[in-house]
């Protein structure tokens, strides 16, 4: 009984427990086994990031685009539309249960491509 109230107390006071709480913030939410292509901000500046992406997308269907919600909305948009023409999934990542409150950095990821449920066995490299 007290096991328990102390496991509710604690689940109350840090909230609950997660694995790998810094791999799965840094990559937004996914796991970096999941991951099969990362880019960063700074590299989303870049007009040509744009056309690889699409032939990423045409060539590995069933994975997941998540987006940073940090980014500066019209970059969000840009990647969002991407994302409706080639009708992949894709998430917003704002991250508003983070304990951690800073704005994005050129060198936070922005743009993921992760598979929802398997570990990637070839991750995508730029």
């Amino acid at each position: 009984m007290t096991d328990d109230l102390n496991q509710f107390i604690k689940a109350k006071a840090l909230g609950i427990p997660t694995l790998h709480p810094d791999e799965k913030r840094a990559f937004l939410g996914n796991f970096r086994d999941r991951v099969a292509m990362a880019v960063t901000i700074r590299q989303l500046h870049d007009p040509r990031v744009m056309a690889l992406l699409d032939q990423v997308l045409s060539r590995y269907p069933g994975y997941r685009i998540t987006l940073n919600g940090r980014m500066m909305p019209q970059m969000i948009e840009a990647y969002m539309k991407q994302a409706l023409a080639h009708d992949y999934p894709f998430t917003i990542m704002a991250q508003p249960g983070v304990r951690i409150k800073r704005d994005a950095h050129a060198d936070d990821f922005g743009w993921v491509l992760a598979h929802p449920t398997d570990k990637i066995t070839r991750p995508i490299l730029l």
